[in-house]
């Protein structure tokens, strides 16, 4: 991703002007005629979305201007970088426009983020189609190009993961990306396979995943220092949701691939920490399965075992991301790591209520909540918390086991959080984020596909909380 950016500017790079609706006036008072009357002939007014490529006398390009709007916002920032390295040519760019470090930061971020293409697969089903050159930006002043580039990279891994269609991401091959990952950074990677895992007590994956002929598979990753704090990621790692026996329809099955959302995000915030060197003990924890329909799979009505000692009732086998992360939230919990957070593509009642950009968040640390708040309004990465409320838990009681697995029609997100608060122990700071994971609609900067969403907010609160070597 990184190298969408060079160093320095050449003659032949092009000057980039971000201009808000009241700043449009003063700046072409300040240029010649013919650049006012080009803006004015094309009906610049500064709003968003709106760029102009404003010709040199020499045929090629003076300048290019970009509106932002009502002004220099983080968001605004953003999206407009990226709408515009889709839309200029290629050739070099500097940006003119004095931003302040963090919003010079976004810049950087958003031009990345709009360069963005998935390119292992051509449109005639051949891998390795050559993908559409992109201008490239001189890093903008001020920006913090070495968390710039790792913010991206992070991104970048994570869409690519999800982007990867099932047939080339099952749980096999979730588990060579992570430890291909743990080995770029040195850190330990163990993998317990199929009825291992019910040898190591993981029968809940094991239920959710035998019905496949892709074995279910549990990834754990650990690194950095023993004495430091222990901070453990858990990522939803379900590669493909048929719906079990409550099968999906074929709509709603469509976009199952990026069900394992969760984990590639995951791998994303471990990638970040890791090349930061953030102080922390780091475990990466993920629940690898394919849910699929067999005569071995589980079914509804099911009781199944879980690591914790409850027994879940299967109200529905569509609800299976809970149940294999019960496990592994049962897992993490044994060690009383100083902060959990899991991430997941676990309902649609999330998306019903807050729309596919807004993940919402679930904690009952009230701090860890408001850090969280700041550093999405930073670092323009929006999240939303909404309550763990104990009134809803007679929405998971079971009459024949400990809880139910679905949660009636009503707070579908908040009845899956109360599940998996279950299995974490009663006084450990833990955060669930219920994430979509893709972006539905093409807009400037985001093009249709997977999504990263709350890695730079997770990552600021874990780098302001313990630090880096």
């Amino acid at each position: 991703m990184t190298n969408h950016f060079i160093d320095t500017a050449s003659a032949d790079t092009t000057p980039l002007i971000l201009l808000a609706t009241d700043q449009v006036d003063s700046w072409t008072a300040s240029q010649d005629d013919p650049v006012d009357g080009w803006l004015a002939s094309n009906q610049f007014t500064g709003e968003t979305g709106q760029r102009v490529r404003v010709p040199a006398l020499d045929g090629g390009m003076k300048c290019v201007v970009a509106g932002i709007g009502d002004g220099l916002d983080a968001e605004a920032v953003m999206d407009v970088m990226g709408g515009l390295v889709e839309t200029l040519p290629a050739g070099a760019y500097q940006l003119e426009t004095a931003l302040e470090p963090n919003l010079a930061t976004l810049a950087a971020i958003g031009w990345a983020q709009g360069a963005y293409q998935f390119d292992q697969y051509g449109k005639k089903g051949t891998k390795g189609t050559k993908s559409k050159e992109r201008p490239t930006l001189v890093w903008p002043a001020g920006a913090d190009q070495g968390y710039a580039t790792v913010a991206i990279d992070a991104a970048k891994l994570t869409r690519d993961l999800v982007n990867i269609p099932a047939n080339d991401m099952g749980p096999a091959e979730l588990a060579t990306a992570a430890a291909d990952l743990a080995q770029q950074y040195g850190a330990s990677c163990e993998v317990t396979i199929g009825d291992n895992l019910l040898t190591q007590n993981f029968p809940a994956i094991h239920a959710v995943g035998r019905g496949s002929d892709r074995a279910p598979r549990l990834i754990d990753i650990i690194w950095g220092d023993e004495s430091a704090p222990k901070v453990t990621l858990v990522g939803k790692g379900v590669c493909y949701d048929t719906g079990g026996y409550n099968l999906k329809p074929g709509n709603s099955m469509a976009l199952m691939k990026k069900d394992m959302g969760g984990a590639a995000h995951m791998l994303g915030l471990a990638q970040m920490i890791m090349a930061t060197g953030v102080s922390v003990r780091l475990r990466v924890l993920i629940p690898a399965v394919e849910n699929s329909i067999s005569g071995n799979a589980y079914r509804p009505g099911d009781v199944i075992d879980t690591r914790k000692g409850l027994h879940v009732e299967i109200g529905n086998t569509d609800a299976e991301g809970r149940v294999v992360l019960a496990d592994a939230l049962a897992l993490a919990g044994e060690e009383e790591p100083d902060l959990l957070i899991d991430f997941a593509t676990l309902t649609g009642a999330a998306r019903a209520a807050l729309g596919p950009d807004v993940p919402p968040f679930f904690t009952d640390d009230g701090k860890l909540a408001r850090a969280l708040a700041d550093q999405s309004t930073l670092w323009s990465d929006p999240l939303w918390r909404l309550p763990l409320w104990a009134g809803y838990q007679s929405s998971i009681k079971s009459t024949i086991g400990d809880i139910r697995n679905d949660g009636g029609p009503f707070a579908g997100s908040i009845t899956a959080a109360l599940f998996l608060q279950h299995f974490v122990p009663k006084d450990t700071r833990w955060v669930h984020f219920d994430i979509y994971a893709w972006n539905p609609n093409k807009r400037p900067g985001r093009s249709i596909g997977a999504a990263a969403q709350c890695l730079r907010a997770v990552y600021g609160v874990i780098a302001e909380t313990y630090g880096q070597d």
